[in-house]
């Protein structure tokens, strides 16, 4: 029993050591670690720019109006030279969207194109006139 006693004691002895070098260890460990990962992300940061980005224009058309749209979309031949987002013959419909200002003056130069057909604005492939289109269709 008493060597069980010597035991128990060295083993506390050994332990009241270790743990204040583990504390130190790991807190070096964190400490270092903390350094190194705010050194990478002083080293990522951008300089800040005078002018802040502007927000966001609202969209130009409500949820309606563009489901009402791909809708029409759907039911005519658009999608044999058109796509949402690449060129197939004609241009893509983000494109369009990308060169035109989104006003009325547009809207209106659009459905006219849509409906008399055009060339020379995307290149020598001219766009088929659509007169069944209505001009409300057309603007949708």
């Amino acid at each position: 029993m008493e060597d069980d006693q010597k035991t128990e004691i060295t083993t506390m002895k050994i332990i009241k050591l270790i743990t204040p070098a583990l504390c130190a260890v790991l807190t070096l460990s964190v400490c270092v670690a903390s350094a190194q990962a705010k050194k990478k992300t002083a080293a990522k940061k951008k300089p800040a720019t005078a002018v802040a980005k502007a927000p966001p224009p609202p969209p130009f058309a409500t949820d309606a109006e563009i489901a009402d749209g791909k809708a029409l979309i759907a039911k005519s031949d658009c999608l044999a030279c058109h796509k949402t987002e690449d060129k197939l013959v004609g241009p893509a419909y983000t494109a369009v969207a990308t060169k035109y200002p989104h006003d009325q003056n547009s809207v209106n130069t659009l459905t006219d194109k849509v409906i008399s057909g055009g060339s020379g604005v995307w290149g020598p492939v001219p766009m088929a006139p659509h007169p069944a289109i209505s001009k409300a269709d057309a603007i949708k």
